[in-house]
Formats: C-alpha cells, structure tokens, sequence
C-alpha cells in the first residue's frame, strides 16, 4: 500500500468513527469533489456534521475552523498546499490566544499537503511545520511512515484544542514504511532500532532518508539507532539522549528548508550534555547570497550514505 492510500484510509476511519458521537464538519477546496486533494480525502463520510467542498480562501476558511471550535464543533480543514496557510497566519496566532485563554473542549486540526516534489513556483517555497508552530505557539507535526501516521491521527485528528498535521506530497505514491516500533511519546519522538554503534535522527520529512542509512550500515555491520522527531513544538530529548551516551556517535537528518531547525535544539542539548566521538549533521544546502531560494531547488536532502558509513566505521 502506498503513503497517501493509507493516510486517506485513516483518515476516513478516524472521522467516521467519532462523527458517531458528535458533530465533525471537514472543509477545503475539492476535498470531495475533483482529485480529492490527490486522493488524500477521497471517500470522507460523516455520520453527524457536514463536508464542505470550499472555495480557495484560506484565511477565512481558518478563521472558520475557530468560529466552530468555539461554538463546540469539532472541524477539520484539509488544505491542498501547506504554503497557503501564510495567509490565516493572523488567526494562527491571534485568535487562537483568545480560544485557548478559554480551555476549548472541542477540536479543530488544519491537515495540510507539503508540497515537496521539488520547486514548483514562488508559492511553494515552504517545507518545515516548525516555521508556523514558531511563530503562532501552536503544536505542528509531520507523518512519514505507519507508526506515526497511526499515533498522530489516532491521538490528535480530533482532539480538544487545536493542531496542524503535515502530509508530506513527495511520499504520496511511495511504499508505505511499516518499521517496527520500540519507544513514542505524546510528543511525537519516535524510537524504531536499538543500536550500539551510532544514533541516527531524522527530523520534519526526512524518515525515509534516516531508514535508508540505517539499513546501510547494517549492511557494513555498524548497528545504529534510529530515532524520528514528528513534533514541531519542544521535545525532551532525555530517551535520544540515553542513547548517545551509549554510542558516542550522533547522525542528524533534517530536510527543512529554514533557518529555524528543530534539530539545532538537540544538537546543542547532545554536544553539551554528552561526550561525543563523531556528530555528522545532513540539512538542506541552501545559499542565500545566489538566491537559491528563487531558482529549481528539490526538497529531498542528498545524503552522502558512503562518506557518513566511513565516518562511523
């Protein structure tokens, strides 16, 4: 099964399931009708509320979310381009000051495409949750693989109070990554592999690249950990911690396309709690001064695996 089938599979379990028990109103532009965001909300049904087929106006479709949160409606906005999100970003963080100064009991969640193929305009620039949750003090995560797909939504698709969700399109049509779960918290650090040799950690959309190096220096017998960081908001690192002190070496991946990284949190919290022996950082190449940030610039991270298993060796 692919990526996006099996969100959109939960997706409509998720809501099917707690529309039962009181109202859901899921809301976007063509989220059942068209393409269905690329088949990422083919099929939504809700058993008491409503599906709006939107138009293309996201700060009032935002400020929308909020007016039903605070009449005690559960909603979902489910937005094709996460870039778009910039022009709500008043209500993000303005608005949602005076809903959450009053302890809501109802849930709204914004659900957003990355869009991560690769450059497709000036509007699609952005790849990092973390820039919004920054700026408007909200909690933010991405999914990458069927653990964190299954624990996101279950625990925060509908929930009091208010979240953004990432989906990542560059992932749509890939094959679904099932790894084996051995440690998550409720906020959104992930363990997956225990290792002696080294600690891999991969952060916002950047899984599939830390699964793949993981798999390589296994293949050179360099047993690594591996960790993902899904959550945007402030992480206790204590668990990535009890693993470096134990293998001395720490690998970080982040594909985010800004200057403000998540993985610089625990970079710092590692180099000043723990002795290391190697720290190898992979983060997107971006250069300002050429304005790269204007021209064709993919959104996957290249990955050097054979310069980083020398390193580990």
């Amino acid at each position: 099964m692919d990526y996006v089938t099996y969100i959109n599979q939960k997706l409509k379990k998720i809501i099917a399931h707690k529309s039962a028990d009181s109202p859901v109103v899921c809301f976007g532009q063509n989220i059942d009708a068209g393409s269905c965001l690329g088949g990422l909300t083919r099929g939504l049904e809700v058993k008491k509320g409503q599906i709006i087929n939107s138009t293309n106006s996201e700060n009032t479709l935002t400020g929308m979310g909020f007016g039903l949160t605070m009449e005690g409606v559960n909603g979902i906005f489910l937005m094709k381009q996460q870039d778009f999100l910039l022009l709500g970003i008043d209500h993000l963080a303005n608005t949602y000051n005076y809903i959450r100064s009053h302890n809501p009991k109802a849930s709204f969640t914004i659900v957003f495409i990355i869009v991560d193929l690769g450059y497709q305009g000036l509007q699609s620039s952005l790849n990092n949750v973390g820039d919004f949750c920054s700026i408007a003090r909200v909690d933010g995560y991405t999914i990458t693989n069927k653990e964190d797909i299954d624990k996101i939504l279950d625990e925060k698709l509908i929930a009091p109070g208010f979240r953004m969700i990432g989906v990542s399109q560059r992932l749509f049509r890939t094959e679904l990554i099932e790894p084996k779960l051995l440690f998550s918290n409720s906020e959104g650090l992930f363990k997956y592999k225990e290792g002696a040799d080294a600690t891999i950690v991969s952060f916002n959309l950047s899984f599939p690249y830390a699964a793949e190096l993981r798999q390589k220096l296994k293949e050179e017998k360099i047993d690594a950990s591996l960790f993902s960081v899904s959550a945007a908001t402030p992480i206790d690192w204590n668990e990535i911690k009890k693993d470096v002190e134990k293998t001395k070496k720490l690998v970080v991946l982040d594909d985010s396309k800004s200057r403000n990284l998540s993985c610089d949190n625990l970079l710092t919290e590692m180099q000043k709690e723990c002795e290391l022996s190697e720290i190898i950082v992979v983060k997107k190449d971006i250069d300002d001064a050429k304005n790269d940030w204007l021209k064709p610039n993919p959104d996957g991270l290249k990955v050097d695996y054979e310069k980083i298993i020398k390193k580990l060796r």
